[in-house]
């Protein structure tokens, strides 16, 4: 048994209940968010899936209160800007994951930068992917401290000001041994990437536990996003099984994960640190890779049941695991069904905090999930959610693609491209298309959608931009290299 696993092992024979009659809002919790890439419903043994072994994770799951119909957007980039801005990405101006197009309004004001009037300090640890040019970065939009790669993943490079620091895009670096923009500095690292992350992320976080200062830490992983790379000792056991490499890469990467965040809860309970402190772990869409082989033969990859992953508007490509984990606050191994989303964080993290939103930031869509965090029983409204693809090519012009792959979703329905309804209650994995069976529903979320649609456009701000003559990330690093050389990274004592 690993180290770190005695700590899922005393929660196994003492399990946590969630205290009576205590409010939650502006309580002050710290806050770790944990957001990996490209994982879906389906990328879990606790969901199902037989081949891989993710021990802590599923013992994170099994404590855990879980949001089971939690969704994000199809793509990266706009689950971030929704997550930070607590409203649809489009109206951050985020449309695509590059084409200057990923990056976040600046007139968009982060929940980070409202934690800080709270007192909290505030640290990213991975993937950024809101804008690379210096208005955009982190530090400048809500981050006391900044540890992260460039573009929207390392090794990247677009045309434009999407692109990785040059080094990490030669290819035998790609995952280790990175360049990293550590705040104003970019350092080299020694290492597989998700392990230097938590690394990094668990010494800041030791730090603020030792001040006694609140804090929000953002672990916000690459992987398991393409290439599909881990260190061997996590892809052997797969290669001996008879995966293909893509798929030992990959897998190996999600079980590099669960070992971090199983380090990550043995830290806490280590440091006594499990004191008002809230941990999340979710995924920023749905799965990537969704076939491969297995000795020689063609197979499918198990998906939770779910027809479809990334860059889809069905509900492989949305709907994600969302688990949530706050010592004698939540409830343990608690399923709640309701219709949830990335941009009700903005709210709930607010009122936790005991934050006011001002009244002259941009409009929030997003609910507090508090009420339910206290009382998964609550009564909570339908809604209608809203997804589209984006990604059309530069300089067109949006309205051509209204009704390209999109959705809405309520509580029962799921609506998708204009031409298919599906009852989600009683058919999550969208079999039968009930289109011609409910006229009345469609024409409902027909005009809702239009609405919207007519709405956001205007705040889609990035469509016209061009692209900038240079790649930040390069400039910045090449000025480093000549003035002060790019030093090694010390990692912090844990």
């Amino acid at each position: 048994m690993k180290p770190y696993c005695l700590f899922f092992f005393l929660l196994t024979i003492c399990p946590l209940q969630a205290g009576e009659g205590t409010s939650l809002a502006g309580t002050k919790p710290n806050i770790i968010l944990v957001l990996t890439d490209d994982q879906g419903m389906g990328d879990l043994s606790c969901m199902g899936n037989d081949v891989l072994n993710t021990p802590n994770l599923d013992k994170f799951h099994s404590m855990a209160t879980r949001f089971t119909d939690f969704h994000v957007s199809p793509t990266c980039a706009p689950t971030r800007a929704a997550i930070f801005s607590g409203r649809h990405e489009f109206r951050n101006g985020v449309t695509h994951t590059v084409k200057e197009r990923e990056r976040m309004a600046l007139s968009t004001t982060t929940f980070p930068q409202l934690l800080q009037t709270a007192g909290y300090e505030t640290g990213i640890f991975g993937k950024w992917h809101l804008g690379d040019e210096d208005a955009y970065q982190p530090y400048n939009r809500g981050f006391s401290e900044t540890f992260i790669h460039g573009a929207g993943g390392i090794g990247q490079s677009y045309p434009g000001s999407c692109a990785d620091f040059p080094p990490n895009r030669i290819a035998e670096n790609m995952y280790f041994d990175n360049v990293i923009l550590h705040n104003d500095t970019i350092v080299k690292t020694k290492g597989f990437c998700t392990d230097v992350f938590f690394h990094s992320a668990l010494g800041w976080i030791k730090k603020q536990h030792k001040s006694k200062t609140p804090y929000f830490a953002y672990i916000t992983l690459n992987a398991p996003h393409d290439p599909y790379v881990a260190p061997e000792k996590y892809t052997r056991r797969f290669a001996e099984a008879g995966w293909d490499k893509l798929t030992q890469g990959r897998y190996g990467m999600i079980e590099n994960i669960d070992d971090n965040f199983g380090l990550l809860m043995s830290k806490l309970n280590e440091w006594n640190a499990w004191e008002n402190t809230l941990v999340i772990f979710m995924t920023d869409n749905g799965q990537a890779r969704r076939s491969g082989t297995l000795n020689g033969q063609k197979t499918t990859i198990f998906s939770a049941g779910f027809k479809t992953g990334k860059g889809s508007t069905y509900e492989g490509g949305t709907h994600v695991p969302s688990f949530w984990y706050w010592k004698d606050k939540l409830n343990s191994g608690v399923d709640i069904p309701v219709l949830t989303a990335h941009i009700d964080l903005y709210k709930t993290f607010c009122e936790l905090a005991g934050v006011t939103i001002p009244d002259n930031i941009q409009t929030i869509d997003g609910r507090t999930l508090v009420p339910l965090l206290k009382d998964p029983q609550a009564k909570w409204e339908d809604r209608q959610l809203f997804f589209h693809q984006g990604r059309w090519e530069k300089g067109a012009n949006p309205n051509d693609s209204k009704f390209a792959p999109h959705a809405v979703r309520t509580t029962r329905w799921r609506f998708v491209k204009n031409t298919e309804l599906y009852d989600i209650s009683k058919d999550p994995y969208e079999t039968t298309n009930v289109f011609d069976q409910h006229p009345e529903v469609v024409a409902k979320l027909r005009k809702a959608y239009d609405r919207w649609w007519e709405e956001t456009l205007p705040l889609m701000v990035n469509e016209n931009v061009p692209y900038a003559p240079k790649q930040p990330q390069a400039v910045r690093y090449e000025k480093q290299l000549k003035t002060r050389g790019i030093p090694n990274w010390t990692p912090p004592k844990l």
